[in-house]
């Protein structure tokens, strides 16, 4: 018996999100804000933590120094029912993101900080035996750990662990080792963007097609249409939930914990994307990625 549901590996930082006048005007203005929430942040912690919000046994590997800002994200997690396994943070700071948020779209500034610190070597197969599934997120924040995680996600496949991978963005848009990964993931949740950008072709179809054709399964988020997926074989597509949206940060992260709860929890696949559009839908109704994670009797209503 594994010890956890799920390891969740990646970035775990404090995001400061700003709304209100918040596009920048140099010159020393001054502009006044409406709103400043300093909640848990960073890709992999969301997802985290919306994992162990929906029932599953959930831990943390991520580097998080003994600063202000590292103190913070363990208190958060703590709460959340996170175990937080600290990897080598390499003598750095803990890293913060600074969220200018508007309402239809927003901007990231962000000292990545410890968030780089994970190397391939510290993904031991020990510490991928004591979950039952690996989920990497923000991959391309970290960029020495892309480089071997496919051989990772290979080693996790021998010893019987399923493995999932939201990438976010590539801020190089390169995409390196994006193909040699894809080889041994069972399961790739990228948004729209991400995917077509990654395979080079507009239409989702072909794109998840070409991906598929190697058994990895893509589950997609859709923005408010919810969410789309295809697997060798079938393919499905799943509404979101109507909610008065107050902050987007953290949307899709939550859309992953909802997708890996309930395939965790042995439902279907074609559940499983349900429950991923809503736990998306509903994270928004409250400023953080993690303020207003689903539970799962809110996703069943």
């Amino acid at each position: 018996m594994a010890e956890f549901d799920v390891l969740v590996v990646g970035d775990a930082n404090p995001d400061l999100l700003l709304r209100g006048d918040v596009r920048p005007r140099f010159g020393q203005a001054e502009q006044l804000l409406t709103a400043a929430d300093l909640v848990l942040g960073g890709s992999a912690a969301i997802t985290a933590a919306g994992c162990a919000r929906l029932g599953l046994k959930t831990a943390l590997f991520a580097a998080v120094a003994d600063d202000v800002f590292g103190r913070l994200v363990r208190e958060e997690l703590e709460k959340r029912e996170v175990t937080l396994l600290a990897a080598d943070g390499r003598g750095a700071p803990t890293g913060i993101s600074v969220v200018l948020s508007e309402k239809d779209d927003r901007g990231i500034l962000t000292l990545p900080g410890t968030i780089p610190a994970l190397r391939p070597s510290d993904v031991t197969d020990e510490l991928v035996t004591r979950a039952r599934h690996v989920h990497v997120a923000s991959l391309y924040l970290q960029p020495a750990l892309a480089i071997g995680l496919a051989e990772i996600f290979a080693r996790a496949g021998k010893i019987g662990r399923s493995t999932s991978l939201d990438t976010n963005w590539d801020p190089a848009e390169k995409w390196e080792s994006i193909d040699e990964i894809l080889a041994h993931t069972d399961v790739f949740l990228p948004n729209a963007n991400e995917l077509r950008a990654i395979t080079g072709l507009d239409k989702t179809d072909e794109a998840a097609a070409k991906i598929t054709r190697r058994g990895t399964t893509v589950v997609m988020k859709d923005g408010a249409k919810g969410a789309r997926a295809w697997w060798p074989g079938g393919s499905c597509a799943a509404p979101g939930r109507r909610v008065d949206v107050v902050d987007t940060t953290g949307a899709g992260d939550s859309f992953n914990a909802g997708f890996l709860a309930a395939r965790l929890g042995g439902r279907p696949i074609e559940e499983a994307v349900r429950w991923a559009a809503i736990a998306g839908s509903l994270s928004t109704r409250a400023a953080g990625g993690t303020t207003a994670q689903a539970t799962p009797d809110e996703i069943s209503l």
